[in-house]
């Protein structure tokens, strides 16, 4: 028994027992856009305050460059490319996660109303939601829906950036 406690000192922990699963979905063509210049990395640190990303998911269309795809998996993040309008694909996923046993909350990265009953689903499922957006054209109804809502700064790039 002894060797066995000895043992357990070397075995990964799998992580903290009461931290929550996030989905984290995000409007592409919507939110990652040279006027914004989100970093997606802040977005991340931000939800981590809510739990562990399980899932992330970033939908994109067919004109999405491979500079951009390239980031976005260096994040850490999964690309969907789209052919065309991403709002059905992103919406399929989205209630994939609000039907996952495993998600316990699910944070949207938009500012599109299209999205509205989604979050209403969600939360009727027990899920804890976030909705992260930004400024201008972000969705008041969708912003009054979420638990929570997280509004995005634009950042500003140093002198001679492209």
């Amino acid at each position: 028994m002894r060797n066995l406690e000895k043992f357990k000192e070397y075995i990964p922990r799998m992580g903290e027992p009461n931290v929550k699963s996030v989905a984290l979905l995000i409007d592409g063509p919507n939110m990652l856009r040279k006027e914004f210049n989100f970093d997606l990395d802040v977005v991340q640190e931000i939800l981590a305050d809510y739990g562990k990303i399980r899932v992330g998911k970033v939908f994109l269309n067919q004109y999405a460059s491979d500079k951009l795809i390239e980031a976005i998996v260096n994040q850490g993040l999964s690309p969907i490319i789209v052919a065309g309008d991403i709002d059905v694909q992103m919406a399929v996923e989205a209630f994939e996660a609000i039907h996952n046993p495993n998600i316990d909350v699910v944070a949207l990265m938009t500012r599109n109303t299209d999205f509205l009953p989604l979050i209403n689903i969600a939360k009727e499922n027990g899920k804890e939601t976030i909705v992260i957006g930004a400024e201008p054209g972000f969705s008041i109804a969708l912003k009054n829906s979420a638990d929570s809502t997280i509004v995005l700064k634009k950042q500003h790039q140093p002198h001679g950036a492209v």
